[in-house]
C-alpha cells in the first residue's frame, strides 16, 4: 500500500479533516469513513473524518489520487488532488 513517506510537519496535525461537500461521491465518502454534517449558519453540508490529514491522504493515494498542490488559508490547510 502506497504511503506518503516524508510528511510535512503540518501533516502531523490531528483531525477533524474536511473531505468533501454535499456534491461529493458518496462511495468515496464511505471509503474514507466520512460523516456528513451541516454547521450552524451554513447553507451547505460537508463531509469530515476524525483522522489526521496524513491518514486521509494515504487512503486517497491508495485509490489513485495524487496531491497536486497544498496551501494555507488562515488556520486552514487545503490540498488539491487529482485522480490518475
Amino acid at each position: 500500500e502506497p504511503h506518503i513517506t516524508h510528511p510535512l510537519p503540518s501533516l502531523q496535525e490531528v483531525g477533524p479533516t474536511m473531505v468533501g461537500d454535499e456534491h461529493s461521491d458518496p462511495s468515496l465518502m464511505s471509503f474514507l469513513g466520512a460523516t456528513k454534517r451541516n454547521m450552524l449558519g451554513n447553507n451547505f453540508s460537508e463531509y469530515y473524518v476524525n483522522e489526521a490529514p496524513r491518514v486521509v491522504l494515504n487512503k486517497l493515494e491508495s485509490c489513485g489520487y495524487r496531491v497536486v498542490s497544498m496551501t494555507g488559508v488562515g488556520q486552514t490547510l487545503v490540498w488539491c488532488l487529482h485522480k490518475e
